[in-house]
């Protein structure tokens, strides 16, 4: 039987994936209170309907930094692609590409960035983790070849965070499906990969720290767009528009880096409010399982949403076709959360869509209870 959810994907994953693995991927920091909360808050939120409106054209169409995309959903970074399936980063990206949306591609892909980029038919963008500027100008510069739109740099790993399941799993990732950009230099790979993946010394002797004063050094090193993944805060928020970021996305690591915080839908509301509304765009992951989910990010601030976990399960299930399985589940639902609400395209989604469990969300009145 075919899977009807994102759901039954992910049952058919974990029957599919080896033990350890299957926990590499579902696994979350410490006590997993955050990847919990991420799932329960976006529940708590209700959806208000909008009958008798001519929705029988419907286009779900919308556009990240100037690229089109057939609806609101992105496939977002996540590094161990090759261990669930053997084409690993380069069936996602066919999926996605089948799929008509848009596929950020993390730092340690067991395929290169060209031989992803060489696969691809819809647009990419490239994640980085800085940990070294030699490593990071290399790499950037060649994405920039490549043909990637924008650099996604993640923010929310200062310090390595334990997933305890990988610990006590004993969990390594195996030789040869990783770094794939760097196979030809493995004396740069060394200045990263040490240890248990999320215990690894990220501070290696040669370190360079990138702060905030430094993200234009980043940005001049190709002039692409720069979007800035893993905001959590009103005030990291503001910051990135005050260092002219073009894109954030409100993240929380699918609570894998750091347990107890806020889910990305909750932190969402105010700084949809602080900062949207300018030229920098705004984009949310973790927790994301059902069409209603996107429609319910959007009508508070977000322009699209990303996924994580569910890439995996899709790939474990069916290489690049399950990947396009999971995104065109989640696009059927969505088109029809739309119907529902009265709306036909996703610029008409806006916050009457949908109602908070309480004003603590938001400083907003409008949202008290």
């Amino acid at each position: 039987m075919e899977p009807v959810n994102l759901y039954d994907l992910e049952k058919l994953a974990g029957e599919t994936l080896p033990h350890n693995m299957w926990d590499f991927v579902d696994a979350a920091c410490n006590d997993e209170i955050t990847k919990r909360r991420n799932r329960e808050a976006f529940d708590r939120i209700t959806v208000n309907s909008d009958f008798l409106q001519d929705v029988s054209n419907r286009d779900l169409t919308t556009t990240v930094l100037g690229e089109k995309i057939s609806f609101p959903v992105m496939v977002a970074p996540a590094g161990g692609q090759r261990q669930a399936h053997p084409e690993g980063e380069r069936a996602t990206a066919m999926g996605a590409g089948a799929a008509g949306t848009l596929m950020a591609l993390n730092t340690s892909s067991g395929y290169s960035i060209e031989e992803v980029a060489e696969v691809a038919t819809g647009p990419l963008w490239w994640q980085l983790y800085h940990f070294n500027d030699e490593v990071t100008e290399l790499l950037v510069t060649r994405a920039k070849a490549a043909g990637y739109k924008a650099i996604v740099l993640t923010i929310d790993t200062p310090a390595p965070s334990p997933k305890e399941r990988d610990v006590r799993n004993g969990y390594h990732a195996l030789p040869g499906l990783h770094w794939g950009s760097l196979r030809d230099r493995p004396d740069l790979v060394a200045l990263r990969s040490v240890g248990i993946p999320d215990l690894a010394d990220w501070n290696p002797p040669d370190f360079t720290g990138l702060t905030w004063e430094r993200l234009d050094w980043l940005r001049n090193l190709t002039g692409l767009p720069l979007v800035v993944k893993g905001v959590r805060t009103v005030r990291e928020a503001a910051q990135c528009a005050e260092y002219g970021v073009d894109g954030i996305i409100v993240s929380n690591h699918g609570g894998r880096q750091m347990d107890g915080t806020r889910s990305t839908i909750e932190t969402l509301v105010p700084i949809a409010e602080a900062v949207g509304g300018g030229n920098m765009e705004i984009y949310l992951d973790s927790g994301i399982r059902r069409g209603m989910d996107v429609l319910k990010a959007l009508a508070l601030g977000a322009r699209a949403v990303l996924v994580g976990r569910p890439l995996f399960w899709g790939l474990a299930h069916d290489g690049a076709r399950g990947v396009e399985m999971m995104l065109n589940i989640l696009r059927a639902e969505f088109d029809r959360s739309m119907a529902y609400c009265g709306k036909r395209t996703p610029a008409e989604i806006d916050r009457a869509v949908v109602e908070l469990p309480c004003q603590c969300w938001s400083g907003s009145p409008i949202f008290a209870q």
